[in-house]
């Protein structure tokens, strides 16, 4: 059974430290190809930018079994230069702008510092104030000499760190996943082939599991992601009226999202295999919100597919944070999961 201990950590927080914004995923890319070396029979990178590596098992009647992390993040693009370091963008992917005006950002491939700036508060009127400033109306500030140009990408400057059971880190979704992946592939189960899928653009589209899919023609999808958690507390102290999932109660198996409706052999398959081990696990609430699988499962003639996530507070903002038993329940699951696979599991009804 792998296990997730300070070496695992240390790489979590180089891959949240590393900016990727969807279109640039170059930084992480670079850690899992150096993570992976010498673990696949084959590995490739492919004209959009995926990494798709392949441990194929050693035991008869093995099917191939896809899993998909994606490497890319939310964040931002230069597109126009006002001058003295002052740049007009866009968001890439979906960002709430209500939480952008102050936020430190890091711009390009060095990582120039600079800030998103807005009109200060004691400048405005009353009814500015009520509503969310436009991202048309912020600008990103590097200072004079800056060194950035339109068609750079910027992310969020926060760095990761783990607060007693908690993880805090930029871009959790889904270097959570892409973690994952590379420990499932030290560690993979002989049974499967393991088709691993390192993918791009996930935020703005699920561009990079289409094509990973469509490649790697597996029998089984898998995506492995970070999924929202909305259990907070309501502003009145009152628990929350719905959530999706919650943190500390293990790695959520999908039902349903908006782009996908689960196998459900293959969501019986990994709730067993979690109550067979004593694993703990919950149903992601159906709602908003997609993974690669949303892809996977329309590729070529069609793919079985479910998704299995790390469930975290406060994605797509700064600063995200998880439960480390979370993260270290979702490796166990699927690498337990994994194990346990046959092809009986298609031959199931639906």
């Amino acid at each position: 059974m792998p296990a997730i201990g300070n070496a695992q950590l240390k790489l979590l927080e180089r891959l949240s430290n590393a900016c990727a914004v969807s279109g640039d995923e170059g930084e992480v890319r670079k850690i899992v190809l150096s993570e992976i070396e010498g673990r696949a029979d084959e590995v490739k990178v492919d004209a959009l930018g995926n990494v798709l590596a392949v441990k194929r098992g050693s035991e008869r009647k093995r099917l191939r079994v896809m899993l998909s992390a994606h490497m890319d993040e939310v964040g931002f693009m230069l597109v126009a230069d006002d001058g003295e370091g002052i740049f007009r963008f866009e968001v890439i992917g979906s960002i709430d702008p209500r939480q952008l005006p102050g936020k430190a950002v890091l711009v390009g491939r060095d990582h120039t510092p600079g800030v998103i700036g807005a009109r200060p508060i004691h400048l405005t009127t009353a009814e500015e104030r009520k509503r969310a400033i436009p991202v048309e109306s912020l600008r990103i500030d590097l200072g004079p000499g800056g060194k950035a140009k339109p068609g750079d990408r910027a992310t969020f400057a926060a760095s990761f760190k783990r607060v007693g059971p908690s993880l805090l880190g930029k871009a959790l979704d889904n270097r959570l996943g892409v973690a994952t992946l590379i420990e499932l592939l030290r560690d993979p189960p002989p049974n499967v082939d393991l088709l691993a899928a390192f993918t791009v653009q996930e935020e703005i589209g699920l561009r990079g599991a289409k094509v990973a899919a469509f490649a790697l023609d597996p029998d089984i999808g898998i995506a492995v992601d970070a999924t929202p958690a909305h259990d907070q507390p309501a502003w009145d102290g009152e628990p929350a009226p719905f959530y999706n999932t919650r943190l500390g109660l293990g790695p959520a198996i999908y039902v349903a999202d908006r782009a996908t409706l689960s196998d459900p052999r293959l969501v019986r398959w990994l709730t067993s295999s979690a109550e067979a081990a004593g694993i703990p696990y919950q149903i992601r609430q159906p709602g908003g919100g997609g993974t690669d699988a949303g892809a996977i499962h329309r590729a070529r003639a069609g793919v079985p597919s479910v998704s299995v996530s790390v469930p975290h507070r406060y994605p797509h903002t700064a600063l995200s944070l998880a439960r480390l038993d979370d993260w270290k329940n979702t490796l166990a699951l699927l690498h337990t999961a994994l194990t346990r696979l046959t092809p009986a599991v298609l031959t199931e009804e639906r």
